[in-house]
């Protein structure tokens, strides 16, 4: 387990001649989220691997990798990052996989998770023929859908009304009367489960899903090593349930001796990054609107596809303080708006904010829109006191996309 360091204030460990837009992440922070990672396994025995779709930041991997256990991953890219960089376990799960993301795959992945019976059958022989040629074990997993949502915005929901994600109950129970010998050969050829119903929720949603998973589901559980949670749960956020994660886990553990995995993404790097901006100008609208040189379109996306309102250090809520106004971003999309936020003084030009709780997803789902450039990657720790750019971007970042 990692030391835990007391992070110090973001607005003391950021330097003031930073160049913006940037993303800035504190490893005494991430190690404060290891720690409380750290203590669920060594209560539980459960592994927990990082998804890589929330958290990608390679430069911090020699920090987590001495707590958590591997990485999943998305697609061959993923996988192999998680390969080349983590160098732990490697799970990869996908909606669908064509030949030669297979193929790739397989170059890496220690854990390949299906979604289908039919993609299950089709890449099986695949998986065998690498395993022998390799000389080592390639785990397969069915990815089950409950039918039982917990998740309160439809677009994150897997268990949602006509979800793509997952295998139904009914479709075990169609193939087991239809042809009872194939389904036992695909249960025979399987190590393991997987299901997903959370988002950003407390340990109370799980515990009702796995009632549900085992209702379902249970009956198979001898006949597996291994039940992955999947993820969505907020292990490091202030107020989580631990007690009750763990005693999900144990009962788990203790009741069909599966060995349990977790992909908590999100709380690797909860709270643990900053988005730092600087406003470019202030324009009249209904209201005052400060355009800044970072973009939720470009830069933070989820702001609107959530939606959600991220805090900025030193604001509050329209009308609390004394100034309100309007954060947009530079991009020609009229709905590239941040949110609305109230201030002591009001601000102009050349006034730097700190968006919070930037490192998850955001970094990830950048993009060049407009050809905004790329908010830069900082890494602190130490309070502050060892202070690096990891990576700057510019013209042929955007170039190289494109043809």
């Amino acid at each position: 387990m990692t030391k835990t360091i007391s992070p110090a204030p973001w607005a003391d460990i950021i330097p003031e001649n930073l160049s913006t837009p940037c993303f800035v992440v504190d490893e005494d922070r991430l190690a404060a989220n290891l720690s409380v990672l750290g203590g669920v396994k060594s209560r539980t025995g459960a592994k927990i691997l990082l998804a890589l779709k929330g958290f990608a930041m390679f430069s911090t991997f020699g920090l987590l990798k001495q707590t958590l256990d591997g990485v999943c991953a998305s697609s061959p890219h993923e996988a192999r990052l998680g390969r080349e960089e983590f160098g732990k376990e490697v799970h990869a799960f996908a909606a669908a996989y064509s030949s030669k993301d297979m193929q790739d795959i397989l170059q890496v992945a220690d854990h390949v998770v299906f979604n289908s019976f039919d993609q299950f059958r089709r890449f099986l022989p695949a998986v065998k023929e690498a395993a022998l040629r390799q000389g080592r074990d390639i785990e397969t997993g069915l990815r089950l859908n409950p039918e039982h949502s917990e998740g309160a915005v439809p677009i994150y929901d897997p268990c949602s009304p006509g979800s793509r994600l997952g295998i139904r109950k009914s479709a075990f129970d169609r193939l087991e009367n239809m042809d009872k010998p194939a389904l036992d050969g695909i249960m025979a050829e399987t190590s393991g489960l997987h299901f997903h119903t959370l988002c950003e929720q407390d340990a109370a949603p799980l515990a009702r899903t796995l009632a549900v998973v085992e209702e379902k589901f249970g009956s198979l559980f001898s006949r597996i090593r291994w039940l992955n949670f999947g993820g969505g749960h907020h292990i490091t956020r202030p107020g989580y349930d631990i007690d009750l994660l763990c005693g999900c886990i144990a009962r788990i553990r203790e009741k069909y001796g599966l060995q349990v995995y977790l992909e908590p993404g999100e709380a690797v790097a909860l709270n643990t990054g900053a988005l730092v901006s600087t406003v470019l100008d202030i324009v009249m609208a209904d209201m005052p609107v400060a355009i800044l040189d970072t973009s939720a379109a470009a830069h933070m996306p989820d702001v609107l596809e959530m939606p959600y309102r991220p805090e900025v250090i030193g604001a509050g809520q329209p009308g609390e303080k004394e100034h309100t106004c309007r954060l947009a971003g530079k991009s020609c999309l009229a709905g590239d708006v941040i949110g609305e936020y109230s201030f002591r003084e009001p601000l102009k030009p050349g006034d730097r904010l700190i968006f919070l709780d930037m490192a998850h997803y955001s970094m990830v789902k950048t993009n060049t829109f407009n050809g905004l450039t790329l908010p830069g990657i900082a890494l602190t720790g130490q309070r502050g006191a060892n202070f690096r750019l990891i990576r700057s971007f510019g013209y042929e970042d955007f170039k190289t996309r494109l043809s």
